[in-house]
């Protein structure tokens, strides 16, 4: 008997979307900083026809593309690093950026783009990828792709603030667009 292993892309999409912006589809509740009790995800997931263990949960994480989600120290609880909709404090410490940092996008948006800068949209911060090859590969998922040089240092000496996630995504509240260079 052939046994059916579990899509952990698709669960992993499931759990980013229940993490970072609708936690009541499962009716969970996220703490301030975005923290969820493992065992409480685990119990929801299941009753609302989503049946994750704790083995195929610790797959998920290890095996995300984007490392976008951590275990607390103590094994209790999981958040997802970035990119909530809903009101999280995740305490990230200011932290100085490289000088340049890079935005890929579908080229539909460059136009919008160039005259208000890149918009944090419906999430807390705009995500900005250290390297060129990272930002082609989030630009590319949304359409022919179009890429930014982001003049990170000169933004950070003009007062704008950054930090940097543990998974590598570079968060600013706004980049104006005369920090930005279409590539």
């Amino acid at each position: 008997m052939k046994t059916t292993q579990p899509n952990l892309v698709q669960l992993g999409k499931f759990l980013s979307m229940v993490l970072r912006h609708r936690p009541e589809v499962i009716d969970i509740q996220p703490d301030p900083q975005g923290w969820v009790d493992i065992d409480v995800l685990l119990t929801q997931c299941h009753t609302h026809g989503k049946p994750i263990d704790r083995p195929i949960l610790e797959a998920i994480v290890a095996t995300n593309n984007k490392k976008r989600y951590t275990i607390s120290e103590d094994g209790r609880r999981i958040r997802a690093h970035q990119g909530h909709s809903i009101p999280v404090e995740l305490g990230y410490e200011p932290i100085m950026p490289p000088n340049i940092l890079y935005h890929g996008t579908a080229v539909q948006h460059v136009e919008g783009i160039l005259q208000k800068g890149l918009l944090r949209q419906k999430r807390h911060h705009v995500h900005l990828s250290a390297d060129q090859q990272t930002a082609e590969k989030v630009g590319i998922r949304h359409g022919r792709l179009a890429m930014f040089h982001v003049d990170a240092g000169r933004m950070q000496v003009d007062g704008h603030v950054f930090f940097c996630s543990p998974n590598g995504v570079w968060l600013t509240d706004h980049v104006p667009a005369d920090y930005l260079k279409l590539v």
